[in-house]
């Protein structure tokens, strides 16, 4: 497994060992040991599935308190998976990093606690797993406007993504109570 370091700061796309023959192909998409030895000891406490279609856009989520670090994949279909810093401390606080990952990549894209998570469906479907460090705790749920002008991300839109109404009612970033 490799890991690369993005330009945010812990944030990093994980490519696994893929071994393929005429079969099809095998690959380990998680292992405790060499996740540690990547720089992610973090424990995993619960997974989660999502299918989307085209152009759904879902995010920016994050928990306050019990943030969630995550690990993201997608197993079919292709997204541009987005991490937003929302650590005070942080020196890319308020920069995001967009990273394709799909079925056919097998990329993965370690998310660590307290930046935002999002998504865009590239392809027509997508089935995205997502390992969180934290269990979902609906209370404190929190969501950064997907827009936001501030932090200017490039959805690669070429029309208004399909966005739920609790994801349409972000705030903007200027308004975010942040990570210690």
């Amino acid at each position: 497994m490799k890991a690369t370091k993005t330009a945010l700061a812990g944030v990093l796309v994980i490519e696994p060992s893929v071994y393929q023959d005429a079969r099809g192909f095998f690959l380990e998409s998680y292992n405790q040991k060499v996740f540690a030895g990547l720089g992610i000891p973090d424990n995993f406490v619960q997974d989660n599935h999502s299918f989307s279609e085209r152009n759904v856009l879902r995010g920016l989520h994050f928990q306050m308190p019990h943030p969630q670090g995550k690990l993201i994949r997608v197993i079919e279909g292709e997204i541009l998976d987005v991490a937003v810093d929302l650590r005070k401390t942080s020196s890319t606080l308020g920069k995001w990093h967009g990273e394709h990952l799909s079925g056919s990549n097998q990329r993965m894209l370690w998310v660590p606690a307290g930046l935002a998570h999002g998504f865009r469906v590239v392809s027509a479907t997508a089935h995205v797993l997502y390992k969180a460090t934290d269990f979902y705790h609906p209370e404190c749920e929190r969501t950064l406007a997907w827009n936001d002008a501030e932090i200017g991300i490039d959805w690669e839109l070429d029309e208004e993504p399909v966005v739920s109404t609790k994801d349409s009612r972000g705030q903007a970033f200027r308004e975010l109570q942040l990570f210690e």
